[in-house]
């Protein structure tokens, strides 16, 4: 298969979306609940709705992606984030977030399906695990600089006294009291963009891998029977539960136990918490090659554990780095997990993947419970909460038993051969 560097383009611009619009949910948080007087356990429901979408359809787009060519499946995605985006932006209400949120969640989930396969074949299989950590740091720098933009809409819509282009554009979109749902406009915007972009590219024959390929039958029910595909599963539920369970709720913990204004200082602990965990994959990368990956996984996951703990009980200044470190050593938790299951299962491959990505649906359900459980004790002690989604993931690293292990190296001249 011809390489298209056109299309490798347009992926890894697709990664920068996909991570734009999915976790720049924490910042807007206290926003939310402020804008629309909400309990903070209502506003746990914000996560759910976004993330349920993933349980909910990563599998069916394993199997839309079978059925269809993957610029259609691309172009369904785009279209329904497009109208989900929309809707909140001309009604801005909570009644209309949740299901706003659903509908951008869709189009995430079935992008994330999509995406890899056709990143296989535009760059090239020989060149496949560079441009996936291409992909990643497309990834990461999105999660880094959403917060960034976030802050700079607040602090200039309505609020300028001369304003850009953008922001005069934006002050007639959006209620003087709500600026923060400029940020909608600007994903109404890039989805729209996108949708153009993949109508007019054209795309390269994507033939799935068997490794790649969704099965409904006896494969399924094979994996299901399979006692460690179930407990990987829930290892994926837990770590997507507790990357999601601190990027939603650091900025309100930190303006309600520290005073910190969520829009400036809250945003940028968002993003560095992204950032971080961004720089932990490329250190992850270097030190899966010296080390067993189980031993990295549980060391990481206990450096986790106790930047957490500094995070809910240090003082305001410890705090500001501490939720940061935890986005750092969380960074290698899911690549980690996921090679351990397909090294843990003989075949079936691409039906587990579809198993273990509904996993994902722990960012739906974790920060609910700690929402739900701040309206009975506090935040603070709700996110305690992330210890067991922490714990679980640190026994991964004990339990597991791969049939294939991590490579590892033998000189230091190895050590830079990928």
């Amino acid at each position: 298969m011809k390489r298209s560097n056109v299309i490798l383009i347009l992926i890894l611009l697709i990664f920068f979306v996909i991570s734009f619009l999915t976790n720049i949910l924490g910042p807007l948080i206290p926003d939310i609940i402020s804008s629309f007087d909400l309990r903070v356990g209502l506003a746990g429901f914000l996560p759910f709705s976004f993330f349920v979408a993933y349980g909910i359809m990563s599998i069916p787009a394993g199997l839309m992606q079978e059925k269809y060519s993957g610029k259609t499946v691309l172009l369904i995605a785009f279209v329904i984030a497009f109208v989900g985006a929309l809707l909140f932006g001309l009604l801005p209400r909570f009644s209309v977030a949740l299901p706003s949120l659903f509908l951008i969640g869709i189009g995430m989930a079935m992008l994330q399906v999509v995406i890899n396969p056709l990143l296989r074949v535009a760059g090239g299989e020989e060149r496949f695990a560079f441009n996936s950590v291409l992909a990643q740091l497309f990834f990461g720098s999105a999660s880094f600089l959403s917060p960034l933009l976030y802050t700079y809409l607040v602090q200039h819509v309505h609020i300028s006294s001369s304003p850009t282009f953008l922001v005069t554009v934006l002050n007639s979109l959006v209620p003087s009291t709500l600026s923060w749902v400029s940020l909608y406009w600007i994903f109404t915007t890039i989805t729209a963009t996108m949708i153009v972009l993949i109508a007019l590219i054209k795309f390269p024959t994507v033939q799935l891998k068997e490794d790649e390929r969704v099965q409904m039958g006896n494969g399924f029910k094979e994996l299901l029977a399979n006692r460690y595909v179930i407990l990987f599963f829930v290892g994926i539920f837990c770590y997507v539960g507790t990357e999601q369970g601190v990027a939603n709720w650091a900025s309100k913990f930190l303006e309600e136990y520290h005073s910190i204004d969520p829009t400036t200082k809250g945003a940028s602990v968002i993003s560095y918490f992204w950032g971080l965990l961004t720089v932990g994959c490329l250190l992850g990368l270097f030190l899966l090659k010296l080390f067993d990956s189980r031993w990295v996984l549980v060391s990481f996951t206990a450096g986790a554990i106790l930047s957490l703990v500094f995070a809910l009980f240090g003082s305001v200044n410890v705090a500001l780095y501490a939720f940061p470190l935890v986005g750092f050593f969380a960074s290698v938790m899911w690549s980690v997990i996921i090679s351990l299951a397909l090294n843990s299962v003989p075949s079936n491959h691409g039906t587990l993947s579809g198993i273990l990505c509904t996993g994902i649906v722990g960012g739906a359900i974790v920060p609910l419970i700690i929402g739900g459980l701040a309206e009975l004790v506090g935040l603070r002690y709700a996110m305690l909460f992330l210890f067991l989604t922490l714990g679980y993931v640190l026994s991964i690293g004990i339990w597991a038993k791969p049939l294939i292990k991590n490579d590892t190296v033998k000189t230091f001249r190895e050590l830079f051969k990928f």
